[in-house]
């Protein structure tokens, strides 16, 4: 073996060692940091967003040991994505003003639960594919009957105020009804024995029967219109992408996500047929109690306004349409769709008979600062101005005339 050596140049062994070590430590750092940068490929997707209610077992909850059926499955869903996961929270009492006010702000990218019906927020929301039915059911002895509306006849029966169980029995006679104002009051008339069945939200109804009942009662669910409906996950309508992959992966998870419901106490099964609701159609966000979407015949009536002329008759016109969407995306809650409301007392269409001149000033003040005692909440920090006077410009256009107060 013959070494050229260049004019002038000197072999020196101590740097070629050197030189030999650095190319050595080169090719093994890259060796070493190719898994690395793998693995900061996957780091580098962001956070699934997921929007919920800090305090509303079963579904959320911002208790580490205790998330809640719906951030579990968000959880699923994010791990099988290959994201972590960050949420915003956002009391969910308020029903569609949550949904504007968090996924359609951007201020988080998916809430799971939504109700899969096609007039949900119209085209603002897109959905994945359903998760899971949820909706109303027969609470009672694990001993009764509970086949149908029938069995029924002749007992004690708790209804939720304003929802669709109440409508379902108001015109049988033959059934007492004892009014609540949530799944937790009729499920502690039940355990009181004030009613014989409860007939009450589902999800809760399992998921107190399972943490404070001892799962000592039955839960059937019911099916009919407004009874019971597909749940799934809600997107704004710029995340068809997200939406896409969280389809891809959903298939995978239906075991996971029928072993959380069960975990929850939440009823997932066969239900019982009722037949046709004549009023309103209900739908659950995963607050306490379903929200009203509104779904009731008299929504498919024009609205109403008063007498006008020109530009002022499409402004009033305007106004109260806006006013309707704030009324029943929040108001329907407790004084029912489009005001239709069976309890005088807070049937919103008598306010002109009950207050005369007097029905500008008591709704002001009524709103501004709420009745806490009677269950209404003040409205003056949730709405502006400008929103409860177009929700008061619909209630001037539902009022009833005729008849006595």
């Amino acid at each position: 073996m013959s070494v050229s050596i260049k004019c002038n140049e000197v072999p020196n062994p101590a740097r070629s060692v050197q030189l030999g070590k650095a190319i050595r430590t080169v090719l093994l750092s890259a060796t070493l940091l190719a898994p690395a940068f793998a693995a900061g490929a996957d780091e580098a997707k962001p956070p699934l967003r997921l929007c919920a209610d800090p305090t509303n077992l079963p579904f959320s909850s911002d208790e580490p040991g205790k998330p809640g059926l719906y951030l579990e499955i968000g959880q699923a869903v994010a791990q099988k994505l290959g994201r972590t996961v960050s949420y915003n929270w956002y009391k969910s009492y308020f029903g569609k003003r949550t949904v504007r006010e968090t996924l359609l702000s951007k201020q988080c990218d998916a809430m799971v639960g939504l109700p899969l019906i096609d007039d949900f927020m119209g085209p603002a929301v897109i959905f994945s594919k359903p998760i899971a039915h949820e909706g109303y059911a027969l609470v009672g002895a694990r001993d009764r009957k509970l086949g149908g509306i029938d069995d029924l006849r002749g007992l004690r029966v708790a209804v939720q105020y304003q929802s669709t169980p109440q409508n379902v029995l108001a015109l049988r006679d033959d059934i007492q009804k004892m009014t609540v104002l949530s799944p937790e009051e009729g499920m502690t008339a039940l355990d009181q024995g004030k009613v014989d069945v409860a007939f009450i939200w589902a999800p809760v109804a399992g998921w107190l029967n399972k943490t404070s009942y001892g799962d000592k009662y039955q839960i059937v669910s019911t099916e009919g219109d407004g009874l019971l409906w597909a749940t799934a996950i809600g997107f704004a309508k710029t995340s068809g992408a997200l939406r896409n992959e969280v389809d891809g992966v959903l298939p995978s998870l239906q075991g996971d996500i029928s072993a959380l419901f069960a975990k929850y106490g939440v009823p997932n099964g066969a239900a019982v047929k009722f037949g046709r609701a004549d009023q309103a159609t209900t739908s659950s966000v995963g607050a306490t109690e379903p929200v009203t979407v509104g779904q009731t015949a008299a929504a498919d009536k024009p609205v109403q306004t008063a007498a006008t002329s020109g530009d002022a008759k499409g402004d009033a016109t305007a106004d109260a349409k806006a006013g309707r969407e704030v009324f029943n995306g929040t108001c329907a809650h407790c004084h029912g769709p489009d005001a239709v409301q069976a309890e005088r007392k807070i049937d919103l269409r008598l306010l002109k008979k009950r207050y005369a001149d007097d029905m500008e000033s008591t709704f002001w003040k009524t709103v501004h600062d709420g009745r806490p005692a009677k269950g209404m909440p003040a409205w003056k920090d949730v709405f502006s101005d400008d929103e409860l006077r177009n929700v008061y410009a619909y209630l001037q256009s539902v009022q009833d005339t005729g008849g006595s107060n």
